[in-house]
């Protein structure tokens, strides 16, 4: 009885753990996001430099997610959980500190490497604690912790921006992150990693890791001949990685799950899809706001709220729904909604409503909240406990791989659409051509996104 105790209070805590952490960077993400016109005007940024400030987070987020999965099976993963909480709160103080593009870019790349320490272990804890039955529902709070975040941060952000300028949006989750390094490291006893520590696959590391370098620096550099030749670089990188770990006694990505398991292999590549269809929204919305529709910080943070409060809401019902019912059917759904509101968001004019807007969004966080809770329980649940952390990194991977091929499309958009040249009235309508454009984009995508998801076969027996 008193184990059973013991183990439902370790449950608690290292719930509130992960939670806390959960909402925290999120909140300082879309604040950022909302700072975007007001970064550009104070640094004097073109319209592709701009694009690099999430893009650098997100290219490191995605170069080392891989890295510190495999890491945190070998040393703990609470460890390295607790060393990127600290992590994103020195950088977060670098970036708010930026006195040129440069720094600030620069730490932004710095902040993406802190996160990726989260991203790896985040869900993996989560699986550590909890018995099969309860994982869907506490994955579920946990996405809609995420989606809590990104709710409440462009309000918070608007009204920090318009009252402290941009960089208070780089401060505004710090106390919440010193809190969570407060409880894990008081009260969050033990750790987990995995049974067999095994080597680290460093020649993996660094080839997967300049691959994807190799693809963000190529895309700025479209379309200019020396960008096909990165680019290039890039896809050679990554066969010759795939082909590597599939042979590797111990590889940093487990490339032999796509090969014996069905289930997880359309899963994750599911979830790439809607991660790259939806995830530049907030930061296309936010142009479209200040810009197009001149509004403030504040108004534009509040309008944006919409998209990731309708995920906060409906995220936890999707996590208990996939423990009953087959979550294959539930994320399909999902997946065709979100479709449906990237079409009404790739009808985005100037002239539209406000309230067309919000209902697009809505829709899109509907269907997107659907689609990620069951999604994430069909992924781990279709491994064995031995191989949460490498599930966990490959799923993670997906996920931040997607939101960068989200900023890189919008790049590659903005380069042929808009240029290298300052946002401006006069070329407002450009602007407004490569936001309808890349929506168009990320509606089709869904397509192959919808067959993935419901041909993943059965998680439910």
């Amino acid at each position: 009885m008193q184990d059973i105790q013991a183990n439902k209070s370790l449950q608690r805590i290292t719930l509130i753990m992960v939670l806390l952490n959960a909402f925290t960077t999120p909140l300082m993400l879309s604040a950022v996001n909302v700072a975007l016109p007001a970064i550009a005007t104070d640094l004097s940024m073109n319209a592709v430099l701009l694009s690099w400030v999430p893009m650098a987070y997100l290219m490191a987020s995605a170069m080392f997610v891989l890295i510190f999965g495999r890491i945190a099976d070998m040393v703990g993963r609470k460890r390295i959980f607790l060393l990127g909480t600290a992590s994103v709160i020195v950088t977060s103080l670098i970036a708010g500190f930026a006195v040129n593009s440069t720094m600030l870019i620069s730490a932004r790349f710095l902040q993406g490497v802190s996160a990726a320490m989260l991203y790896a272990t985040q869900v993996a804890i989560v699986s550590s604690v909890f018995p099969p039955a309860k994982r869907g529902q506490a994955i579920g709070l946990t996405v809609s912790t995420i989606y809590l975040g990104l709710t409440i941060g462009p309000l918070i952000g608007g009204y920090v921006i318009d009252s402290f300028g941009w960089r208070a949006s780089f401060m505004v989750h710090i106390p919440l992150a010193i809190m969570v390094l407060f409880v894990g490291l008081i009260f969050v006893k033990g750790d987990w990693s995995a049974d067999e520590r095994g080597s680290f696959d460093l020649f993996g590391a660094l080839l997967y890791a300049l691959s994807i370098l190799m693809i963000c620096i190529g895309v700025s550099f479209l379309p200019s001949h020396i960008s096909f030749i990165f680019l290039t670089i890039a896809v050679f990188g990554f066969i010759f990685f795939f082909l590597f770990e599939r042979v590797h006694k111990h590889p940093i990505f487990d490339v032999s799950l796509f090969f014996t398991n069905r289930v997880f292999t359309f899963s994750c590549f599911a979830s790439l899809i809607i991660y790259t269809a939806t995830f530049a929204n907030v930061v296309q919305v936010s142009l479209y706001l200040q810009y197009l529709k001149e509004l403030s910080a504040t108004t534009a943070g509040m309008i944006m709220m919409c998209q990731p409060l309708t995920m906060a809401v409906f995220s936890p019902l999707a996590g208990r729904l996939s423990d009953r019912f087959e979550p294959k059917h539930l994320a399909t759904m999902g997946m065709a909604v979100s479709a449906c509101g990237l079409i009404l968001l790739s009808n985005l004019q100037i002239e539209s409503t406000l309230n067309y807007l919000i209902f697009a969004l809505v829709t899109t966080g509907l269907g997107f909240s659907l689609f990620s809770s069951p999604n994430v329980n069909a992924i781990m649940s279709s491994v064995e406990k031995r191989s949460y952390g490498s599930a966990n990194g490959v799923m993670a991977t997906m996920r931040i791989v997607g939101q960068m091929s989200s900023m890189v499309l919008v790049t590659l958009v903005f380069v042929i659409v808009i240029g290298a040249v300052e946002i401006e009235p006069s070329n407002y309508d450009a602007l407004e051509k490569a936001i309808r454009l890349t929506f168009t984009i990320a509606a089709m995508l869904c397509v192959p996104g919808i067959y993935l998801s419901i041909a993943r076969g059965r998680m439910h027996s």
